[in-house]
């Protein structure tokens, strides 16, 4: 639920702390005063648009801070997205300066307003004043039917399901307009995999032909090198390096045994001969091993020639090619599977089937929700001066479309003996808010969501009606925290906590501010919305009696 609200150079407030309590909260107040904006602040800190207008004038930035109890929902969502917070506590923060640029929170931390959206519907549902005009649209119709029954994920089933029957159909239709292409396109995938299939490029070959190259084009080089430098230290005729070497340690040893300060030089020179001694060793099995090979040589070089040819054939670098063949390879292989009609056709019909099975239990469960959907909202409106008034459910079976086989409608009868029509057809304004209100207090009692907004849903409704509508919320917050801007009477002493939202003159600036409201006051702000500006003794003993209900 909502624990606190901290609003500070919102359009017209410039510093509005409120403490929320469970049950049912009203908010009530003069046209004007700004009972309103609270909701639209609050919609701003759950991810709402919002741009410099918002921000008060003179002002350089709206600063919009909620507090809320995680519900089991909110905090699995700020586990899996790293947004933990203490205490199951939730601070959505979203600050707006007046350039236009936004920054959002979400425990202190910072977030997209993507993501305090995604949180905020965990959270809280606000129903607007407007929501009755969506009612009158055909989506609007199916996603409140399938949200009233729980049917989101078998809707999301049904649309994924389509989605691939579709593709696929599309896929076959472009097949069966496009063979000469697609045989156009498969005969040279088939020239360019055959080419290099003949070529056989292997990976990291490229770079082993030349490393081999490199080697046999310097054959004579590398032999004249090793033997020059075997003959230096140790064939040389005059005195070769390995030979003075042995000479030299020999007499340093004799020296050494007269003064064995010597022995430390002799024992760096020891180990230099013995490596001298290792170096003739491999020098001599170097040469043992490299030999001129002149058809080696050709053969390489006729290698080479072929893997660069191929890479300038096919514009890649010559050690791609066999990255380059595999590619192919695949793209031959998914065409030539897209191009077997046959099994095209019949995958084509697997996912069809698939469609309609998910679409037929789709339209199973719609059914059973339709009807007690209808009959519930009857019900409702008898308590809202409408009896004998009838709502239904339709599901009007039409062509199959990602959102399932039939068309959601919603059909009226205002009254007894009247058949039910389709809702935009029949229904009065006044008509229209009340099924609206009906249908957003029956709805949201099926959601998980802990805090429900209504503002100003029950215009165009008065009297007893009103009272009865009071009477809903009222119960409804027994359950959740039900937030509710009203203008009337009868609602608003239903109340289990009553906030009174008034505007007042600050040096030339209208500005809103907001008290929660004690038994006292609430008289005679109930008196207020009874009797207008000059509030009575009657409109006092009346505004007791609602509050006494």
């Amino acid at each position: 639920m909502l624990r606190t609200l901290s609003i500070r150079d919102f359009v017209i407030v410039d510093a509005i702390e409120l403490d929320l309590a469970a049950g049912f909260t009203v908010f009530t107040g003069e046209t004007g005063a700004g009972k309103s904006i609270l909701i639209d602040a609050l919609a701003l800190a759950l991810g709402g648009r919002g741009d410099a207008s918002v921000v008060r004038e003179g002002a350089t930035r709206a600063d919009i801070t909620a507090e809320f109890v995680a519900s089991p929902e909110a905090a699995a969502w700020l586990a899996d997205n790293e947004f933990d917070g203490d205490d199951g506590a939730v601070l959505l923060r979203r600050v707006i300066d007046n350039a236009g640029r936004s920054k959002a929170y979400i425990n202190g931390i910072a977030a997209t307003a993507t993501q305090l959206r995604d949180l905020g519907e965990l959270l809280v549902d606000i129903h607007g004043q407007h929501a009755h005009q969506s009612l009158l649209k055909t989506e609007a119709q199916r996603r409140l039917l399938d949200d009233q029954a729980g049917l989101q994920d078998e809707a999301r089933a049904v649309a994924a399901a389509w989605k691939a029957w579709r593709a696929l159909a599309k896929q076959r239709e472009e097949i069966e307009n496009n063979t000469r292409n697609v045989l156009l396109e498969r005969e040279r995938l088939e020239w360019q995999v055959g080419e290099l299939e003949k070529l056989a490029p292997r990976p990291g070959e490229w770079d082993e032909v030349n490393h081999e190259y490199s080697r046999l084009s310097h054959a004579a080089t590398l032999i004249d090198g090793a033997q020059e430098a075997l003959t230096a230290i140790s064939e040389a005729e005059d005195d070769p390096m390995l030979a003075r070497l042995a000479a030299l340690n020999q007499k340093l040893a004799r020296l050494a045994d007269i003064d064995e300060a010597l022995k430390p030089v002799l024992d760096v020179l020891e180990p230099a001969r013995i490596q001298l001694q290792e170096a003739v060793y491999a020098l001599n099995d170097y040469l043992g091993r490299l030999e001129l090979d002149p058809q080696r040589l050709q053969e390489v070089e006729a290698r080479m020639g072929e893997l660069h040819m191929a890479a300038r054939k096919f514009h890649v670098e010559p050690e791609t090619l066999p990255a380059e063949m595999e590619t192919l390879s695949a793209q031959l292989r998914q065409l030539a599977d897209a191009s077997d009609l046959d099994a095209l056709r019949a995958q084509e019909e697997k996912l069809r089937a698939a469609y309609l099975s998910a679409a037929q239990k789709l339209t199973k469960a719609r059914t059973k929700a339709a009807k007690s959907l209808g009959e519930t909202v009857t019900t409702a409106m008898q308590d809202l001066s409408m009896a004998g008034g009838r709502f239904e459910v339709a599901l009007n079976a039409g062509e199959p479309t990602a959102h399932g086989l039939e068309q959601v409608e919603f059909l009226v009868a205002g009254h007894t003996g009247t058949q039910p029509r389709p809702l935009a057809k029949v229904a009065s304004g006044g008509e229209l808010a009340r099924i609206s209100l009906a249908i957003s207090v029956i709805t949201s009692s099926a959601t998980a969501t802990p805090t429900l907004i209504f503002d100003e849903v029950d215009s165009g409704i008065g009297g007893g009606v009103a009272e009865v509508v009071g009477r809903l919320l009222r119960r409804l917050g027994q359950d959740r925290q039900v937030l509710c801007v009203t203008h009337l009477p009868q609602v608003a002493s239903q109340a289990n906590q009553h906030f009174q939202v008034s505007k007042r003159n600050v040096g030339g600036k209208t500005l809103s501010s907001i008290d929660a409201l004690g038994a006292a006051a609430r008289i005679e702000e109930i008196a207020r919305m009874l009797g207008g500006l000059e509030i009575t003794a009657t409109t006092r003993k009346h505004a007791r009696e609602l509050l006494a209900l």
